[in-house]
């Protein structure tokens, strides 16, 4: 591909909640999910409701595009809230979409939005590049949850687990060509890490590391020689910050300037110089979701479909 892609996006693709709720048939491979009591689901979803409406507003007043999707309330999709699961945006005009493990999520890949994206953003899609046949095969790959991609020097990182094949992972690589870099993970129980954008972000000029979840030495140098070579200044993080969501956090950029969107959960739980890292490289904008953490065990990075194709002329 002949341009350098930039890593952060100035626009964001974000799905308004319709029935957000404890999604059982993910519970199984993600330990970030936590039930609720059977009475407390209502509330659970009109609190997750207004969290997302907080977090779109912080993210257009720190400058950045924000297209906003409203979920459909048949059929029931309780991880709509997560479309960087089923999709994913690249500056050579391709959209990719991408097989999901659990059958109520495979609902959310909807043409319509992707429609929505180009039509209101102004952008130019060339190509649509569908992995979802791969769910005949039972074989996943769940977009930029699966995927921590350095988009400039086109590497894609990737925590092997239930949700990310090796073999879909390599046709993602040759399609879109990418260097793939995959690993182990666990988490304290010895569980596989469901998704690797909970354990690792990668900006511009820093990438935040849980080198504690990686398994495997050899793994966890290789994942730190890369980022070294690829000139990242890397933020160690522990598995409990991890479960704080602390890896889960995203680089945007307004008007020039960078911004680090992550969790209030996720800042609070850094230290002074592990906050330090994060502030040399953006302006820091935490986002208050504890009702989606908690039920939807997923953090503010997944809530995000940044967007990279090119603006038409």
């Amino acid at each position: 591909m002949s341009s350098r892609e930039p890593q952060s996006a100035d626009a964001v693709f974000m799905v308004r909640p319709a029935r957000f709720g404890f999604n059982a048939q993910t519970a199984a491979s993600n330990a970030f999910q936590q039930a609720p009591q059977p009475d407390c689901a209502p509330a659970d979803a009109v609190a997750a409701v207004a969290e997302f409406d907080a977090a779109v507003r912080a993210l257009q007043q720190a400058g950045i595009g924000v297209i906003v999707a409203a979920d459909t309330a048949l059929p029931v999709k309780p991880d709509a809230i997560f479309p960087n699961n089923w999709l994913s945006f690249h500056r050579d005009g391709s959209i990719v979409l991408y097989p999901m493990l659990a059958p109520n999520r495979r609902a959310e890949r909807r043409e319509e939005l992707l429609d929505q994206v180009v039509r209101e953003g102004g952008f130019h899609a060339t190509r649509t590049v569908d992995l979802s046949g791969r769910e005949e095969e039972e074989k996943y790959l769940e977009g930029t949850g699966s995927l921590v991609l350095d988009r400039g020097a086109r590497i894609a990182y990737a925590a092997l687990s239930q949700r990310t094949d090796l073999d879909v992972l390599g046709e993602f690589g040759q399609r879109l060509d990418y260097e793939v870099v995959a690993f182990d993970a666990a988490d304290e129980g010895g569980l596989p890490v469901y998704h690797t954008n909970v354990l690792m972000a990668v900006g511009e000029r820093f990438a935040v590391v849980c080198g504690e979840a990686i398994t495997q030495p050899r793994h966890r140098a290789a994942v730190c020689s890369k980022l070294a070579s690829t000139g990242h200044e890397v933020l160690e993080i522990s598995r409990q910050q991890m479960r704080a969501f602390a890896g889960n956090c995203l680089e945007l950029e307004a008007a020039g300037h960078k911004r680090i969107a992550l969790s209030s959960t996720a800042w609070k739980t850094l230290r002074g110089p592990q906050r330090e890292v994060l502030e040399r490289h953006g302006e820091i904008l935490p986002l208050d979701i504890p009702t989606i953490e908690r039920i939807g065990g997923g953090g503010v990075r997944c809530m995000m479909a940044e967007i990279h194709l090119p603006r038409r002329r």
